[in-house]
């Protein structure tokens, strides 16, 4: 009976425990999560990497349903733009874009981004489109003729490009295709009324928690199957950008790092002229380094690099060799040109400040050619006193050698040379100084020790 009465309370507990993991996997769908991710500002090397990563953790996590992006830009770099839109067309879990709060816009590449999502959302009173490449679209004087209006074959290219891109994200999200193409050609523009109206976008909802309830239980093409959207017990979770994004954010920022660029160099050419500790050279290659790193993930024009390298070697040769100013005023205009020709993008986000160029001009004529000429000529001036300060001074050799070998002055060890043959503790003394050579002259005695 004992037997029995085991039997059944263990059969009992097995019974449990599968009951209990039949039901987990309805708990933690029950459990479900939608990341929110935020894209605000010009669209960037900072903000791709961030979303690219997020839509990659989202695609390796069970319990995420779906990845709702709010975007609120004015456009951005193309490069960045393609590798978030390759990064949403391979996305596994369906993406939600929301044009996102209320006067926010999607322009430029952020049209691109919202016909690239599976469901393209706006809030009410935000707008999208002119999606013109900004380099076509950019005006010029308004006293050229016609004919110099005309856009150039590279021009011709980029458009065309950018025109088959769009229409490609149309048909493959089944939006409108004709308005999308004006959006390039024309920089047409919609509100979120007119672009529901137009098929543009599949609904308008005030918040991510709006959009996510108005799309529980429909029905969606997602990855050549027929998906309903189960998203009523999903949890929204914003995720912002982690400590790395913000650090990459701030050094391809394009006035940082034009500031990390220049203190490098400083830091350098300091360290040259004045070596000491090394504090000037270490701080100048760690900024030159992280400039660098910021640098090559935006658009440069190495042109400008090379005449902002150029404008500091005239400024240095300036504080060498004086040419009264020739070389320090050419400098400075190839230094200010540089700059201005530095990044390679007409979007004022990723251009770098016209007042920051000339106040680090001027800097960099007062730093190179006053207090660089000041250091040089105290350190020839510290040589000259040197030397003169160890001539004809007695000494005693600190070792023998005939006629090369070596002493100590000063505890520093000399290479010297002697027509005579030296014996540890004659007395001798310094008639000249050959580069890093002593010339010696025996003297008369020894020094006598106690």
């Amino acid at each position: 009976m004992c037997r029995a009465a085991l039997v059944v309370v263990f059969a009992s507990l097995l019974f449990t425990l599968n009951v209990t993991v039949a039901q987990t996997p309805h708990s933690e769908q029950a459990k479900s999560t939608i990341p929110i991710l935020t894209i605000s500002g010009a669209i960037g090397p900072a903000v791709g990497d961030y979303v690219i990563e997020q839509l990659k953790e989202a695609d390796l996590e069970p319990q995420v349903s779906a990845v709702v992006i709010t975007l609120d830009t004015p456009g951005g770099l193309v490069s960045s733009l393609r590798d978030i839109n390759q990064q949403i067309l391979a996305s596994q879990k369906p993406v939600l874009c929301l044009v996102y709060p209320k006067g926010a816009r999607a322009a430029s590449a952020g049209t691109y981004i919202l016909y690239a999502c599976h469901i393209a959302a706006m809030a009410p009173a935000t707008t999208l489109g002119a999606a013109t490449p900004v380099n076509i679209g950019s005006s010029g004087s308004d006293q050229e003729d016609e004919k110099s209006n005309e856009p150039s074959a590279m021009e011709k290219k980029v458009l065309n490009d950018s025109i088959a891109y769009i229409r490609s994200l149309a048909q493959l999200r089944g939006r409108n295709i004709e308005w999308a193409e004006k959006a390039v050609t024309e920089a047409a523009t919609l509100s979120s009324q007119e672009a529901l109206e137009m098929n543009v976008i599949n609904l308008i909802a005030d918040d991510p928690e709006s959009l996510v309830a108005q799309l529980d239980g429909q029905v969606l093409e997602f990855n050549d199957q027929v998906v309903e959207l189960n998203l009523s017990e999903a949890t929204l979770i914003p995720v912002d950008p982690d400590w790395r994004h913000e650090f990459i954010a701030t050094i391809t920022n394009p006035n940082i790092a034009y500031i990390l660029m220049i203190i490098g160099i400083y830091g350098l050419i300091l360290e040259f002229y004045s070596p000491s500790f090394g504090i000037a050279g270490i701080i100048g290659a760690i900024s030159l380094m992280l400039a660098l790193y910021g640098l090559q993930m935006l658009p440069i024009n190495y042109v400008g690099f090379g005449l902002i390298a150029l404008g500091l070697l005239l400024l240095v040769a300036e504080s060498l060799v004086p040419s009264f100013g020739l070389f320090g005023f050419s400098g400075a205009i190839a230094f200010v040109l540089g700059s201005i020709f530095l990044i390679d993008s007409d979007l004022p986000a990723f251009q770098v400040s016209v007042e920051l160029i000339f106040t680090f001009a001027l800097l960099s004529f007062a730093f190179i050619v006053f207090v660089l000429r000041r250091v040089w000529t105290l350190r020839k001036k510290h040589a000259v006193i040197g030397q003169e300060a160890i001539l004809g001074i007695p000494m005693e050799a600190s070792e023998s050698f005939e006629e090369q070998g070596y002493i100590v002055l000063e505890g520093e060890r000399w290479s010297a040379i002697c027509s005579q043959p030296i014996h540890k503790g004659d007395l001798v003394e310094v008639v000249q100084i050959e580069g890093l050579t002593l010339v010696l002259r025996k003297l008369a005695g020894r020094k006598e020790h106690v």
